[in-house]
């Protein structure tokens, strides 16, 4: 599974309508959301009961097949998936999210986060069906991974976070393996 999976069961017309604006716009915003619900998940998996956690609500999501209309999703199972995974730093994630200069204008990442996190949930879940324990690998290959298809895609969610790491805390990792880790590390205050 790659990031342009998740985009196909996003519906960004009626996003971009809901919130006033282009369909590039809403895309964007849809990436820069969606890396960060993926990277929260992936930092929540890194620990045995964070990685319990998470597969007990992947449980829940399996089957779900994505969204035709921002009515189809489940947004009030979406605001607990966002709380859950951000944390006490969802404030401020979402408040960084919005006003930045640097995510994608016009977009309340506040009202976007719960559209999006029972979707990505759903496609996790259903990646991860069978597998038997391979969370980790699946976010990790959403953080790294979506290179194979297309040359300009310009990377996976990781690239995203990567863009978005001064914005959320994070240090610049050009060079260091652990990139991810360290934007994450800066968006989540270190937690682990």
């Amino acid at each position: 599974m790659d990031f342009d999976e998740i985009l196909k069961q996003v519906p960004i017309d009626d996003i971009a309508e809901r919130f006033g604006v282009s369909h590039d716009v809403a895309r964007q915003a849809v990436q820069e959301g969606g890396a960060v619900l993926v990277g929260g998940l992936a930092k929540n998996a890194r620990t045995d009961e964070g990685s319990s956690a998470i597969e007990k609500a992947l449980n829940r999501h399996e089957g779900f097949s994505g969204a035709s209309k921002v009515d189809d999703v489940d947004q009030a199972d979406g605001d607990k998936i966002v709380k859950h995974v951000l944390g006490d730093e969802k404030d401020d994630v979402v408040e960084k999210l919005t006003k930045s200069e640097k995510t994608a204008g016009g977009i309340d990442f506040g009202k976007l986060l719960p559209i999006l996190a029972p979707i990505i949930m759903g496609l996790i879940a259903n990646a991860n069906k069978g597998k038997g324990g391979g969370i980790g690998d699946i976010l990790g290959g959403l953080l790294g991974g979506g290179k194979q298809g297309s040359s300009d895609a310009g990377g996976g969610l990781g690239d995203i976070l990567g863009g978005l790491g001064g914005l959320l805390g994070g240090g610049s990792s050009s060079n260091s393996g652990g990139g991810i880790g360290d934007i994450l590390g800066g968006l989540f205050g270190g937690k682990k």
